[in-house]
């Protein structure tokens, strides 16, 4: 009996003989180095071919995705002097019964080429800008 199962119970495996037995078992499954090399440079090919097909495919969703989001938009287009209404969409947080989400009539007073609106209150010299697209 070896001194070491003596003391720990179980027997040793030295690192030599795991690498001997692993060299071992890498020569019985790959026989040919080459053929072994080849065949991972198809799987390789394979796993971009598919990456590929995944990439396209997420493409077609976004687009198909997009197109149906931008039939729902509205066009809204104002003109200097339109009188229009603000939607509040920080009352829906504290509802009331009968209170209204629209204020206003506003006038619109400017038109800027990112889509801001400048309005001002009828009765009032106060202008401030809101988004146009929403």
């Amino acid at each position: 009996m070896l001194p070491y199962k003596l003391v720990f119970g179980k027997a040793c495996h030295l690192p030599v003989e795991l690498e001997h037995r692993a060299w071992w078992v890498l020569r019985q499954l790959n026989l040919d180095i080459e053929a072994a090399g080849v065949s991972r440079v198809m799987e390789l090919h394979e796993l971009d071919e598919f990456r590929y097909h995944a990439f396209e495919s997420t493409t077609l969703y976004k687009e198909r995705m997009k197109m149906m989001h931008d039939k729902n938009i509205i066009e809204r287009s104002f003109k200097p002097g339109d009188r229009v209404l603000i939607y509040n969409s920080r009352l829906r947080l504290f509802p009331g019964k009968l209170k209204s989400r629209w204020s206003g009539p506003f006038h619109v007073v400017e038109i800027h080429p990112t889509g801001a609106v400048e309005i001002a209150v009828e009765n009032d010299s106060r202008m401030f800008r809101v988004n146009g697209h929403d």
